[in-house]
């Protein structure tokens, strides 16, 4: 709401919107016999629309569809359809694709497993013509949330980021950030892609990929310098919430590049720079120079003040903050009129501005002073709205005003609303003590409403009395015995106890009243509240130090009433206060100074505003709102004191010569020119609206032109005809997916997160491709592509663009090109090493339509010989307060992380109550890394539910422990794992495990010698024992007395060799792993196991 923080949210799911609007503006409307009970949620229905999706006719799966997502608009759940629904994902028809698509956006996170299943056909999709399915497909490509297509993503986001349609750029700038909340390691390569990105022209794009750059990378600025011009003159035409993030980001920006307009000695003459430098005496006599506004300084300015005109209240905002700022103070006035127009708004609307108003009032009372009627109360206005708006006239009151807003004052006490007409008092009571005119006529105002009915404004009158006679008791000693006389009828336990302050700390000024007031209390002392009691004992021993004559027996007496009290508060004081006021032999030297303790002089209290130190945040944000740092709330910098070189902005524009043969430098797009950009966005916007018929009938759209792009390269012979720098850039292109193909085996962490290695067969073919085509090109481009390739890592790192300069290449050399269906990239690489030989292939291998080479190496995973049944408990019932919860090792392949142990958690509600919100707390105390189950919206008392989720435990046996949440409590609990669980089965050939057995000896190695029982002698039990005890492979042995078994850690891949030697009637068991501590434990519930008789 209004730009804040929080809009992200809704700004990074615009696009699944935006695409069921296309769908729906697309798509015929729904015939008006099926509309009754249209949106039943029974079970009839639900198989209706299965029935429907199955069937062999276009037309009822359109209809069914059509049904589905209205079925999610209505908010219901349709998930229980998700395998109906991805059956039709390969569809023909482009408008059943469409809301399919739009379908899998809303579902593809909740169905992992079933939308990795036809991850194959959104590749394809993503070479469709149209591009409103290229979109689609990656927009639900990015919403499966699984480490393991993170490289498919990656390569799916830079081939989406160049795009003719830039409807399909602004898709990638959104799935950009969705990829860097799956993976962060990806940052770096994400950040190219944002570069690329910032570079494009389109108003469709900006708005999106500045939102990727702010949360990915928003400290690099550098990036934005060469398009921050761009930028600011794009600003007009993006669309309305993409205007926001621009507009914070460039606020943000412009706060560390320009120096601070609000110095005494500043210039705004945008002439003044030429006169001042005209006068050389002036120059020579000058130490230090006025300032002058910074010319993108002012562009920023001038580019933004027409979008206060906006219909948009988030964008009106965000301009309004930004010349909070940034602007200069003479310069402010003109967002004043703007943001009280946005008061004529909804109520959520009002309360932000209010807000933001407070803030601005505070320092700035002269820009709304104008406008002082608009903020006075209507009785239509919520308690909220009517408390800001007090606050804001209480900000702008000054002599000139103060008595108009004093009588306005006296209408809002009136109010049926009690804590509008307290809040008022409390306004009063300000402007009492900031403007001295007014304090007396204010005090006796709130005097007469000691006598009002409503117990309320007496109580609040009395608190706000109090503060105001702190000021100047001696004139106000009438005051204080008025208050004394109305004790009686007082109720209110603030109140009661702010007048006994008052005749505690003023009872010199009412010698005789303070005494009797004592003796009333002492009457009522047991049935008072807390806070009124503790203020009785101060009040006895003020009088005691006093008058002692009068008082000396109350005090005792009310001392003896304190010291027997429930509450130990009033215990405890009234043992402090005997002791210092009353001396004896035990009492120490405190004594002495009791009466300078208890009568010392208090400070009056300062009455302030609440938005006083709001200021300390950006205005319009959600931290603003909230007056607490949000999470993700990125600070303003100061102003420096030096402006940075602004040089950094200046983009050369180098004309492309024409000339055949001559050196073409900066990166050109073939067949786009900048003249044309208006009209290919508008053609293309045009051709969402019309559907299929107006892409295939319009000549000059980009659909078209895209189409003929495609056609051209996945023809062989296309190339021969293209122009030298047309093929320089395919030649580019090919080699940066050839390098990006080498570089992903030497990427660790994403090796270990995605499983996934580049085959030996694919690198050499890569190698052997660039040497074909440097070999063929000129000497040239050649050394300059294998200088390019050799720094790899240095390219990242450069910010800059180098201009590349390519000659013409006279052989055709024929294009390798990667497509996104070759999964070869991402299949296990055949390596010697013994750690690294056991790696398993992908989880990708299980999936559908995915082919994968077969590894070299004889080492496969294999599903686990045994699964333990039996559930371990998480939490109590008693202890959950009617949440039970329960969990068992799968012991199969974790689909979070290849690094984690896949758990299955089985939640109950024993409680009579349903329970909302179960979900795990992000805070992990022992730091492991945990895939957090979806949270679970409503849990049906006697319900159960199982949910899974992953913990990576990094190979060792300590508990992970975290916090199981609900709606309303948190509970801590632990997984401990047996040291088995965190093993995955393996299989090898016999003479593979003997050889990597002689590999692991030495310290690598454990064994035992134990005396088995006789019913365990047999090879079908001591198989039976060692799968139960830990999750390994049985391998085939060609001796009947020895029994082996392999396995590999989950989180490092560590090898894990175990064989049982029978040697009647002993056995010795041996363990050889590079992971010693695994081993003894292990070798311990081994020995245990196999000595024992039972199953």
């Amino acid at each position: 709401m209004l730009g804040m923080s929080a809009n992200s949210v809704s700004y990074n799911e615009q696009s699944s919107v935006e695409s069921g609007v296309d769908a729906a503006q697309e798509n015929s409307s729904i015939p008006a016999s099926s509309s009754g009970g249209l949106f039943s949620a029974d079970y009839k229905k639900n198989e209706d629309l299965k029935e429907m999706l199955e069937s062999s006719k276009e037309s009822l799966k359109l209809e069914a569809m059509k049904r589905i997502v209205g079925l999610i608009a209505k908010g219901k759940n349709a998930s229980e359809l998700f395998p109906a629904v991805v059956k039709n994902v390969a569809s023909k028809n482009i408008e059943l694709k469409k809301l399919v698509y739009v379908y899998l956006v809303r579902y593809a996170e909740e169905q992992q497993d079933l939308a990795l299943l036809s991850i194959s056909t959104f590749q394809r999709a993503l070479k469709d013509p149209n591009q409103l399915i290229r979109a689609s497909a990656l927009r639900v490509l990015s919403s499966i949330r699984v480490p393991i297509i993170v490289p498919i993503m990656m390569l799916s986001i830079k081939e989406a980021s160049t795009d003719l349609s830039p409807y399909v750029r602004k898709t990638a700038a959104h799935a950009i950030q969705k990829l860097y909340s799956l993976d962060p390691d990806q940052k770096e390569h994400l950040i190219e892609v944002i570069e690329k990105l910032l570079k494009d022209k389109s108003t469709l794009v900006a708005g999106s990929v500045v939102m990727a750059f702010e949360e990915v990378c928003p400290d690099r600025i550098d990036l934005i310098h060469k398009n921050y011009r761009k930028l600011c003159n794009l600003l007009v035409d993006v669309e309305e919430w993409g205007q926001v993030v621009i507009i914070h980001m460039l606020t943000r920006y412009a706060r560390t590049q320009f120096v601070s307009p609000w110095r005494e000695d500043a210039v705004f003459d945008e002439n003044s720079e030429k006169a001042f430098y005209d006068s050389e005496e002036e120059r020579r006599v000058e130490q230090s120079k006025p300032y002058i506004m910074d010319p993108d300084h002012r562009l920023l300015l001038r580019n933004t003040k027409p979008l206060l005109q906006s219909r948009n209240t988030a964008v009106v905002m965000a301009v309004s903050q930004l010349y909070w700022h940034l602007a200069p103070t003479h310069e402010l006035s003109i967002i004043t009129k703007s943001l009280v127009r946005l008061l004529r708004s909804h109520r959520e609307v009002q309360y932000i501005v209010l807000q933001n108003i407070a803030t601005m009032s505070i320092q700035r009372k002269g820009m709304f002073e104008p406008f002082m009627k608009s903020f006075y109360v209507r009785s239509t206005d919520a308690t909220h709205i009517k408390t800001l708006k007090l606050e804001i006239l209480t900000n702008l009151a000054n002599e000139a005003n103060i008595s108009t807003i004093l009588r306005e004052f006296q209408t809002y006490v009136k109010s049926q609303d009690k804590a509008f007409a307290a809040a008022t008092i409390q306004a009063i009571g300000r402007c009492a003590t900031n403007i001295s005119e007014v304090t007396d006529t204010c005090l006796n105002g709130l005097v007469l409403l000691l006598s009002n009915r409503d117990e309320t404004v007496v109580a609040e009158s009395v608190v706000v009395i109090k503060k105001l006679l702190q000021t100047q008791p001696s004139q106000h000693s009438d005051i204080i015995k008025h208050m004394a006389k109305l004790f009686d009828n007082i109720t209110v336990s603030m109140a009661r106890a702010s007048i006994l302050w008052l005749m505690g700390e003023y009872c010199e000024h009412v010698p005789k009243i303070a005494p009797d007031v004592l003796r009333k209390m002492a009457k009522t002392f047991t049935s008072e509240e807390d806070i009124v009691k503790l203020q009785t004992v101060n009040l006895a021993a003020k009088l005691y130090l006093t008058n002692s004559k009068q008082t000396k027996l109350l005090t005792q007496y009310i001392l003896n009433l304190g010291k027997y009290d429930q509450s130990y508060d009033i215990r405890d004081r009234t043992r402090f206060i005997r002791q210092l006021i009353v001396p004896n032999e035990k009492s120490g030297a405190l004594s002495k100074y009791a009466r300078r303790i208890l009568m010392a002089p208090k400070p009056a209290p300062v009455l302030q505003s609440a938005f006083k130190d709001r200021d300390r945040f950006q205005l319009g944000t959600l931290s603003h709102s909230l007056n607490s740092q949000a999470n993700g709330y990125l600070e303003l910098s100061d102003w420096p004191a030096v402006a940075p070189d602004q040089s950094v902005r200046i983009v050369e524009v180098v004309e492309p010569v024409k000339e055949a043969g001559a050196p073409v430098f900066g990166k050109s797009k073939p067949g786009k020119s900048d003249e044309k950009f208006y009209s290919d966005s508008e053609e293309e916007e045009e051709e969402e609206e019309e559907g299929s018929s107006s892409e295939d009938s319009s000549s000059s759209s980009s659909e078209e032109s895209e189409s003929e792009s495609e056609s051209e390269e996945n023809s062989d012979d296309s190339n021969k005809s293209s122009s030298s720098q047309s093929d320089s850039e395919k030649k580019k292109k090919t080699l940066k997916n050839k390098k990006l193909q080498q570089q992903k085996p030497d990427s660790k962490d994403r090796k270990q997160k995605n499983g996934s290695a580049v085959k030996g067969e694919s690198r050499s073919e890569s190698e052997s491709a660039s040497e074909s085509s440097s070999s063929e090109s000129s000497s040239e481009s050649g050394s300059e592509l294998d200088s390019d390739s050799d720094s790899g890592t240095d390219q990242k790192k450069n910010t800059r663009s180098k201009p590349v300069q390519s000659k013409p290449v006279t052989t055709q050399v024929e294009k390798k090109e990667v497509s996104l269906l070759d999964l070869d990239d991402f299949s296990p690489a055949a390596v010697t090493t013994p750690k690294s030989s056991i790696l398993s292939p992908s989880l990708l291998s299980d999936l559908q339509g995915l082919s994968i080479s077969p590894t070299a190496s004889a080492l496969q995973a294999s599903s686990p010989v045994f699964v333990p049944e039996t559930s371990r408990e998480l939490l109590h019932r008693m202890t959950g307060k009617g949440l039970s919860a329960q969990y068992r090792f799968t012991r199969q392949p974790c689909i979070y992380g290849n690094s984690m142990v896949s758990l299955q958690l089985t939640l109950s509600n024993s409680s009579d109550q349903a329970l909302e919100n179960i979900h795990i707390s992000e805070k992990s105390s022992t730091g492991q890394n945990i895939h957090r189950f979806n949270a679970i919206e409503r849990l049906e008392p006697q319900a159960s539910v199982t949910v899974s989720m992953g913990v990576d435990f990094n190979d060792s046996t300590q508990a992970a422990n975290f916090q199981l949440c609900t709606k309303e409590d948190e509970f801590s609990v632990s997984i401990q794992p047996a040291v088995g669980e965190l093993l995955l089965p393996i299989t090898m050939s016999e003479a593979d495990f003997t050889k990597e057995q002689s590999k692991l000896v030495g310290m690598n190695e454990s064994s035992a010698t134990i005396t088995m029982t006789p019913e365990n002698v047999s090879s079908q039990s001591v198989n039976r024992k060692v799968v139960s005890v830990a999750n390994l492979g049985v391998i085939p042995s060609s001796q009947e007395n020895i029994h082996r078994f392999a396995g590999k850690t989950v989180s490092s891949g560590c090898l894990v060799l175990v064989s049982v030697a029978l040697k009647d009637p002993d056995a010795v068991i041996t363990i050889n792993t590079e992971n010693t501590v695994m081993a003894s434990m292990l070798l311990r519930q081994f020995k245990t196991a196999l000595t024992n008789s039972g199953p």
